[in-house]
């Protein structure tokens, strides 16, 4: 006699639910044995776990019908490759992607949606202060300069050989503005723990209906819709970065500049970034301010952000124990400047 199975889905237990946590399927099975209360707890507070109910369909386990089912052996690492598993898509598909990109060619509207989503839920874990490992090669502005990004890479070397932080601004300005930031997002998904990318002022709805990105996604895929797919990403990208190595060397990064709203990185922590980039504010600070020769704050001709002088990056170094800060937004004509504290 053959014996019946079914698959039993794991959900997460919410809080009025708790014993409905596992559902099994087809609709005429009997519910099997819920979870015990003990590994409901565990399950309830640990931070591994919060994704199950996102990726349940992916998560089954086989059992007779109206057999107990001893949960304790499904261990968290099973667990997380599961979600590995469930949320990113296939490597070699991945790989077909970066090749075609590398050659200059854009994806189908439907991959770029695709890769949006995956590279959303990976940024979504990221924090507004991202620590970064050494070594690290640090990268400014690219907008939209598609060879030059490949040029850089054929110097520094190819991820995933190359741990890579971008400072933001991928779009606007150059004519590769979409192979170049869907080459990022792409890679990103890929390595994602040997690429960093930050927001920059470019990486906005606004910006972006000005500089070029917008009218690029029109002529290349006669609609709107990969715009908006990637200005919803952007509203993910983390702020800054904090790049740490052994001996405490610790070098704060970032797209534009300081804020006279922010004394500490806890204080970017605590920011709620998940937004079109504000017009005002400590974010929109950190996305447009800019170094300037004269102390104190000032007034930015940019319309957006402040000036600040050495003595306030002093200031900023000290409190938060940094070494130096690095930083893009502007054209440097030797590829980078050394100011003393700040690149």
């Amino acid at each position: 006699m053959m014996t019946r199975h079914t698959s039993v889905d794991l959900v997460f237990p919410k809080s009025k639910e708790r014993h409905s946590a596992v559902k099994v399927w087809p609709v005429h099975s009997r519910l099997v044995t819920p979870f015990p209360s003990t590994l409901n707890s565990q399950f309830h507070h640990s931070k591994k776990i919060w994704f199950l109910y996102g990726i349940s369909p992916y998560l089954t386990y086989h059992c007779q019908v109206g057999q107990s089912i001893d949960f304790s052996v499904l261990e968290l690492n099973k667990i997380e490759t599961l979600r590995s598993a469930a949320t990113m898509p296939l490597h070699a598909d991945l790989d077909r992607q970066i090749e075609q990109l590398r050659e200059c060619k854009y994806l189908s509207e439907a991959e770029v949606k695709a890769l949006c989503e995956q590279a959303k839920a990976i940024l979504m874990e990221e924090w507004n202060v991202q620590p970064v490992k050494c070594p690290v090669t640090v990268c400014g502005d690219i907008h939209g300069q598609f060879y030059d990004l490949i040029e850089l890479f054929r110097i520094g070397g190819d991820a995933p050989d190359t741990n890579y932080l971008f400072m933001g601004d991928y779009v606007d300005r150059g004519y590769y503005s979409v192979e170049t930031v869907t080459l990022l997002v792409a890679l990103k998904v890929r390595y994602r723990d040997r690429i960093t990318i930050l927001r920059g002022n470019h990486e906005s709805r606004q910006i972006t209906q000005v500089y070029g990105f917008y009218d690029e996604c029109l002529r290349k895929y006669g609609n709107a819709n990969v715009w908006k797919y990637f200005t919803d990403l952007f509203d993910y990208l983390p702020l800054t970065a904090l790049i740490e190595n052994q001996v405490t060397i610790l070098v704060f990064c970032l797209h534009g500049g300081l804020s006279p709203s922010l004394d500490t990185l806890d204080n970017i922590r605590a920011l709620d970034r998940i937004q079109e980039v504000p017009h005002e504010g400590p974010m929109c600070d950190l996305l447009w301010s800019d170094p300037d020769d004269r102390c104190g704050w000032g007034i930015s001709p940019r319309g957006a952000g402040y000036t600040f002088g050495q003595d306030i990056a002093q200031q900023f170094n000290h409190t938060n124990g940094l070494t130096l800060i690095s930083r893009a937004h502007q054209l440097v004509m030797e590829g980078f400047n050394w100011c003393q504290i700040i690149v």
